[in-house]
């Protein structure tokens, strides 16, 4: 029986606060955590480890996907180039209504598959029939915070809560603890206020953090204004919505106070730099935010406004954007766009005791990158090479709770002829229903 794993490595990012990136380096790994990391020449070698040879890989934290809806990956190409409104009522609303648990499986399993490929091994997602979305990460080894999506306006919203509640209770925890659950009102715009009160209630009392779409068009704005007389953060701090931890996603329109107030609160961001560009929703003030000092995360949205669930892009995305956007070539640099991709991503999840980082006691969640390729040669700054250099197709191998998911880019937990097969004829069957 294999004693402990040792990684050694060609470069390693462990991404722990003030960790410089080491060369020639080492990762122990026992029961499925981290034992030590530092330089190849300090280690010590116990009789029944396993050595793994990977010396012209990068090994660095899996990546953390903060926003997303697996399931839309059914939509992808399916309807593009609108905007937000249009895109959700006249496309996405009608699709969404046909679909059955084995479609939200099925499209689970493929976004999963494409997200562990690319790298991510820990993804927060807000959809329904979330049975189905825990089946699908408890079979695939990712690491899952699933939130059953709550639009508050209908007649079925009561029983969304309750089932929301059912999920947090049956999951929390599940698949080796890779299960964590938060309540997922989808946005200000989508329910009355005496159901957002509600599910703060409910969240308080079951102890669950809050996920929701806020400020992501100027439409949110205009209608929140209209509809109550102040802008969305207001309206939701006179819910009572910021006693919780809330994970917002968007936050393109925040405004200089709301800022300011949302970084003294229990609050983070999940930044979705693709899909805002894609919806043309606007670009969030993200420099703003960091340096406010807000936990500012990185999500791929749904494949549906974005089109893909690749992490590599949305690093790169953001810390070009931002520059251009504020003219200025030294924000978001590339060790800040890794750690919003990795432990800001732990962060705003509330996890980061457990993963985002590779520090003793941690997790064993990993990838590993093959350094050994034209557009990833010379390495002067693995941290640079990441963020500007590398894309999800660079990923050799993927580490979860010391648990190989993923080998010389290829699944071990299912046949991926398979998962992609019975994906596309979900996605096929939607159409013709």
């Amino acid at each position: 029986m294999v004693g402990e794993i040792v990684i050694h490595c060609e470069w390693l990012l462990t991404m722990a606060d003030g960790q410089e990136p080491i060369h020639d380096a080492y990762v122990k790994i026992t029961d499925g955590k981290i034992k030590a990391v530092g330089s190849w020449q300090d280690t010590v070698l116990e009789p029944a480890c396993e050595l793994v040879d990977a010396q012209n890989r990068l090994v660095m934290p899996g990546l953390i996907n903060t926003h997303t809806h697996a399931a839309m990956v059914l939509f992808r190409s399916l309807a593009d180039d609108l905007s937000l409104l249009p895109w959700l009522k006249e496309k996405i609303w009608p699709l969404e209504a046909k679909l059955t648990p084995e479609d939200i499986y099925n499209g689970t399993r493929l976004a999963i598959n494409e997200m562990l490929l690319s790298g991510t091994t820990t993804f927060a997602d807000m959809y329904f029939f979330m049975d189905e979305v825990a089946r699908a990460v408890e079979e695939s080894g990712i690491r899952g915070v699933l939130a059953r999506g709550l639009i508050g306006e209908d007649a079925e919203a009561e029983k969304k809560l309750e089932e929301a509640v059912e999920m947090s209770k049956k999951w929390k925890g599940q698949a080796d603890g890779r299960i964590t659950a938060m309540l997922g009102p989808h946005a200000p715009y989508t329910s009355s206020p005496e159901f957002l009160r509600q599910v703060v209630t409910i969240a308080r009392h079951h102890q669950l953090p809050l996920h929701i779409h806020v400020a992501e068009t100027r439409d949110e704005l205009e209608e929140i204004s209209k509809n109550y007389g102040k802008r969305p953060v207001a309206y939701l701090v006179d819910l009572g919505f910021f006693s919780r931890p809330v994970l917002l996603a968007h936050g393109v329109w925040l405004d200089e106070g709301e800022i300011s107030f949302l970084s003294k609160q229990k609050v983070a961001v999940a930044h979705n730099p693709s899909s805002n560009l894609k919806l043309a929703s606007g670009i969030a003030p993200v420099a703003k935010m960091l340096n406010a000092g807000l936990t500012v995360s990185l999500g791929t949205d749904g494949a549906a406004s974005n089109n893909r669930l690749d992490m590599f892009t949305e690093m790169r995305t953001a810390a070009l954007l931002h520059k251009v956007v504020n003219e200025d070539p030294t924000i978001i640099p590339a060790g800040t766009a890794l750690k919003m991709a990795t432990i800001n991503g732990a962060r705003a999840l509330g996890i980061d005791d457990q993963t985002g980082s590779l520090e003793p006691g941690k997790a064993a969640d990993l990838i590993m990158l093959d350094l050994n390729q034209s557009h990833l040669t010379p390495c002067f700054n693995p941290e640079s090479l990441v963020v500007y250099s590398a894309r999800g197709s660079d990923v050799s191998d993927v580490m979860v709770n010391g648990e190989w998911v993923v080998k010389e880019g290829k699944p071990l937990k299912w046949e991926e002829e398979e998962v992609i097969s019975l994906a596309a004829n979900s996605a096929k069957a939607l159409l013709e229903k």
